[in-house]
């Protein structure tokens, strides 16, 4: 990537999303508020919720739904605070940059129309500014971070120096990040639902066998293990295995085991296979509520 396009790349949020406070609403005494089509591009606007869509680059897909209701009901009392940015597409269409959960939440208010500013941007720079927004959200999880990350380095050509730079993160905080993708998908999945703790997955890729980390993921979710509890567990299976307390559960073979990851992933959710000797099993695959439970059939085009 040459200097020119890695500075052009690297102008994202300061050159695009300006300080809010620096920028003033762009009133207009004919539209109410509304921009007209010769608005500046830059300025705050009110804009139609009917006319802005959604990000296709946003890589956050979990929303609480409870966060969003309390944040619909504040709304609904105080208005919409802080402006959603979006990029005009035409005279009657934008698209969202950032701001999705005051969008959903405005829409959940009843708002017809909410404040915006406007800005020019590629689908480069799109993607860059839904990655980097996301990612310095304090609520993001762990496996959110690590793929918005992997998405970085994949679609804008970024190495791990580069991306470290760009989102302020050391080189060695990203790639200990990038490697939790490494992880089978119920211990990725684990981690996304806060099962166990980002502590808890740098112990486990320290192991190199994924059965074990299976095996040992199994009981910190059962027994509540601490981190330090399981860097002992660890070294104890690494370097004395002799000595290891308690019998290892038998584990599936591996084309079961894989199936099994391969519907973990597939449904977002810890699927559990179990077969027995004469080759006879069941498949569990847990929900956490109606919806999820409606989502699941819905997959299974039930």
């Amino acid at each position: 990537m040459s200097a020119e396009k890695r500075n052009a790349l690297g102008k994202g949020l300061s050159a695009l999303l300006n300080d809010s406070a620096s920028v003033m609403p762009n009133k207009n005494n004919n539209t109410g508020g509304q921009l007209s089509e010769s608005s500046a591009l830059g300025s705050i606007g009110e804009v139609k919720l009917s006319e802005i869509e959604v990000n296709p680059f946003q890589p956050r897909t979990e929303f609480d739904e409870q966060a969003l209701s309390d944040l619909a009901a504040s709304i609904k009392l105080q208005g919409l605070i802080q402006p959603i940015t979006v990029r005009r597409i035409n005279a009657h269409k934008y698209q969202l940059i950032s701001g999705e959960r005051r969008l959903r939440a405005s829409k959940l208010a009843g708002l017809v129309q909410i404040p915006a500013y406007i800005r020019t941007a590629n689908d480069q720079q799109m993607l860059e500014m839904a990655l980097i927004e996301n990612i310095q959200r304090e609520d993001l999880n762990a496996i959110e971070v690590a793929l918005s990350f992997q998405r970085m380095i994949d679609e804008l050509k970024l190495k791990q120096e580069e991306l470290g730079g760009r989102v302020s993160k050391n080189r060695s905080t990203v790639t200990n990040y990038l490697r939790l993708l490494k992880l089978p998908p119920t211990i990725q999945i684990s981690l996304r639902d806060g099962e166990i703790s980002m502590g808890h997955a740098k112990a486990l890729l320290s192991v190199d066998n994924p059965a074990t980390q299976l095996y040992i993921h199994q009981k910190i979710v059962k027994e509540g293990l601490s981190v330090r509890k399981v860097e002992e567990l660890v070294r104890e299976i690494q370097y004395a295995p002799e000595k290891k307390e308690g019998k290892q559960p038998e584990q599936l073979p591996y084309r079961i085991q894989k199936v099994q990851d391969d519907l973990a992933s597939k449904f977002s959710t810890k699927v559990k296979v179990k077969v027995n000797a004469q080759g006879n099993g069941s498949i569990e695959i847990p929900f956490l509520s109606e919806d999820d439970l409606g989502r699941i059939l819905e997959m299974l085009d039930w």
